[in-house]
């Protein structure tokens, strides 16, 4: 309940301070007492819905770092580390990418991939992930996280996310105008109160319905990212392991920024908002899989 309140707060928030920017610089030209400018309300919701995402994107990697406190290896000081981005640069090859930094935090086992750009982003692993799997799981997580790099899979979400807090911004800002409109005894008058307060409404319920579509993509693409490891390591049966070895572990609680993007997740109160498959599928999903 906590990790979707901070979601749906969080989107909100950026959608409530591009708003304010805009209407402060005099971009909200689509309200006006004749009528609502469709057009000019299309331009407004697209800045607003991608401002947010691609600057959450760009930052990403800093974030993530701040965030988890993770460590980038630029030096192996042990022969884990060493290991650690020998294995990271041969997937990388593998999956024709350029290596990426890899750093090491400290936690219980999880793991993440995060940055805007497929040839510089960065793949974390957790201390507790090093220390409570074979060498061969976690190289199948590092093939997981690799192959989310591959996919581009960090710039697929900010599209998405940027084209739904589009439409979020865009659908709630039309109905508040119907609504505003229908309580009004002067139709000619610049919208009022009942415009702002189904606005506030209508973000917040929008908002809901759009983490939907959001986690359903992040769930499929989970699938994509599991059977990409199976790819880069001749075979599924190594993830297959790393996945029963993460099914009966606690799984840590990554920052929100990276959670999308870790190799798994506590589930949400409702399956439906949950970012990350159930084990059980992807086990399923992976052995249903021929070479």
């Amino acid at each position: 309940m906590k990790r979707l309140f901070l979601f749906l707060a969080t989107n909100i928030a950026v959608i409530a301070v591009m708003s304010i920017v805009l209407s402060l610089l005099g971009v909200n030209r689509f309200l006006a007492g004749s009528g609502l400018n469709l057009p000019a309300l299309m331009v407004f919701s697209l800045v607003v819905g991608f401002t947010g995402s691609i600057f959450s994107l760009l930052i990403s990697k800093p974030m993530a770092k701040w965030s988890t406190g993770a460590q980038v290896i630029d030096a192996p000081s042990n022969s884990t580390e060493l290991w650690l981005l020998d294995t990271v640069r041969k997937l990388a090859d593998r999956a024709g990418i350029a290596m990426p930094e890899v750093a090491v935090y400290e936690g219980e086992p999880n793991a993440f991939a995060t940055g805007a750009f497929k040839n510089s982003a960065l793949v974390a692993v957790s201390t507790g992930l090093l220390q409570g799997m074979t060498r061969d799981e976690v190289e199948a997580v590092l093939g997981h996280e690799i192959a989310h790099v591959a996919n581009g899979d960090m710039v697929t979400m900010t599209l998405i996310q940027g084209v739904v807090n589009t439409f979020v911004v865009f659908l709630s800002r039309v109905v508040g105008y119907v609504v505003d409109r229908a309580i009004s005894r002067d139709n000619n008058s610049s919208p009022g109160i009942g415009y702002m307060v189904t606005v506030m409404v209508c973000q917040i319920v929008f908002g809901i319905a759009a983490s939907l579509i959001v986690a359903w993509f992040s769930r499929h693409r989970e699938f994509r990212a599991d059977a990409g490891s199976a790819k880069l390591l001749g075979g599924p049966q190594p993830m297959v392991k790393a996945l029963a070895r993460l099914g009966g572990i606690e799984p840590s609680h990554l920052p929100e920024s990276v959670a999308t993007l870790g190799i798994h997740d506590k589930p949400g109160f409702l399956d439906l908002f949950s970012t990350h498959p159930p084990i059980e599928q992807r086990i399923a999903a992976l052995r249903e899989m021929r070479y």
